[in-house]
C-alpha cells in the first residue's frame, strides 16, 4: 500500500536520511525504531508530504505522491511527536477546527467529532479547555484530531512520551484495536520497545539515516540466535568488577543496569566461569543469575550500539 524508494534528505550539506526504502502492506502495523538523531522524524515528514525528498520517491498504491501530495493527505492521519493543539480551546473546539480543515461540515462534522472523542475516551470532558488536561489527555486529543477524517493510514510518532500509565495503556489498546479490528494501517515509532513488541507485525531499525535491519520480530531476534543474554543481579554497583567484565574477550556486550549487569554471550560458552571468578576477586555479592534468549532490545543494542532511549 505504502512504500518509499531510496529516500534521501540533505539539509545544508548534512545528510539526515540516506537511501531509506521501506514498505507497509494494507492493514499492517509496522514499527520504525532508531536512537535519537537516526532520521526517523525526517523520514516520517517525507512520507507525510511535509518535506520534499532530495531524491527518491514515496508511493501510495503504486503511484508517486511527490508531485501529487493531495493523494496521500486524503488517506493519511499523523500524530506528531509534539502536542499540536490550541491550548485555549476545548477538545470539542479543537476537533471542530481540524475537522473543517479536512472538509467536514454539518452533521458529518459533528458525527466525526463524537466518534473521535469516543475512540479516545474523552466524551464526558470534551468541553473542558485543553490547557487544563493532563499530558496523557492532550495526547489522546492529538490522536482524535488525526482520526477525524477516518484515515486509511496513520503515522504515530512517539504518541506515549511523558504520559501517565493509564493514558498509555488506553492509547496502546486503542491502536491495537484499530489495526486488528478495523484494518487501519499503522506506522509507529516509540522509545519503548515493549510497545513495538505489542503492536507491530514487522520492524525497521534505523541508524545514522539508514535502514540497517528489517523483518518480523522473530526474524530480527534470529540475528542473535547464536547468543544468549545473562542477567546478573547484584546487591549494589561494583565498578571494578564491571570494568573487568568489559575486558573479557568472549563477552560480546556488558551493560550496567539499575539492578546489576546484563551480558550478551556466545550460546553454550563457558564464560560464566570467568564471571564468577572475577566476582570472587572483587568480593561481589551476586543475588541472582538469569539466562535468557536475546530480546528485540538486545538486537537493537547489537546493531546500533545504543539503547533505544539513548
Amino acid at each position: 500500500m505504502l512504500e518509499t524508494e531510496e529516500l534521501k534528505k540533505v539539509f545544508k550539506g548534512k545528510t539526515a536520511v540516506e537511501g531509506a526504502s521501506l514498505y507497509i502492506d494494507k492493514g499492517e502495523s509496522v514499527g520504525l525504531l532508531g536512537p535519537n538523531g537516526a532520521g526517523k522524524s525526517t523520514t516520517i515528514s517525507m512520507i507525510s508530504t511535509l518535506l520534499k525528498p532530495t531524491s527518491g520517491d514515496v508511493r501510495l498504491n503504486g503511484k508517486s505522491v511527490i508531485k501529487n501530495p493531495s493523494d496521500m493527505r486524503r488517506v493519511l492521519g499523523v500524530v506528531p511527536q509534539e502536542i499540536a493543539l490550541y491550548a485555549e480551546l476545548s477538545a470539542y473546539e479543537n476537533l471542530k477546527f481540524f475537522g473543517r480543515i479536512y472538509g467536514l461540515t454539518g452533521k458529518a462534522l459533528e458525527t466525526a467529532i463524537q466518534h473521535s472523542l469516543e475512540l479516545v475516551g474523552l466524551v464526558e470532558r470534551q468541553k473542558e479547555i485543553v490547557k487544563t488536561y493532563s499530558g496523557g489527555m492532550k495526547r489522546r486529543v492529538n490522536i482524535a484530531a488525526a482520526m477525524m477524517h477516518e484515515p486509511e493510514v496513520i503515522i504515530m510518532d512517539e504518541p506515549t512520551v511523558g504520559i501517565d500509565p493509564q493514558s498509555r495503556s488506553h492509547i496502546l489498546e486503542m491502536v491495537r484495536k484499530l489495526n486488528k479490528e478495523k484494518g487501519l494501517t499503522v506506522l509507529y515509532t516509540s522509545h519503548y520497545m515493549e510497545e513495538v513488541e505489542r503492536l507491530c507485525d514487522r520492524v525497521y531499525i534505523m541508524d545514522h539515516g539508514k535502514i540497517i535491519a528489517s523483518g518480523t520480530k522473530d526474524e530480527l531476534k534470529s540475528i542473535l540466535s547464536s547468543e544468549e543474554t545473562v542477567w546478573i543481579e547484584l546487591d549494589r554497583p561494583y565498578p571494578a568488577f564491571f570494568k573487568e567484565l568489559q575486558s573479557i574477550e568472549s563477552i560480546k556486550q556488558a551493560i550496567e543496569t539499575e539492578k546489576g549487569i546484563k551480558l550478551i554471550l556466545p550460546k553454550g560458552s563457558r564464560v560464566l566461569g570467568k564471571v564468577f571468578q572475577a566476582s570472587e576477586r572483587h568480593h561481589v555479592q551476586i543475588i541472582n543469575v538469569n539466562v535468557q534468549t536475546p530480546s528485540l532490545e538486545d538486537v537493537f543494542l547489537h546493531l546500533t550500539g545504543r539503547k533505544l532511549r539513548d
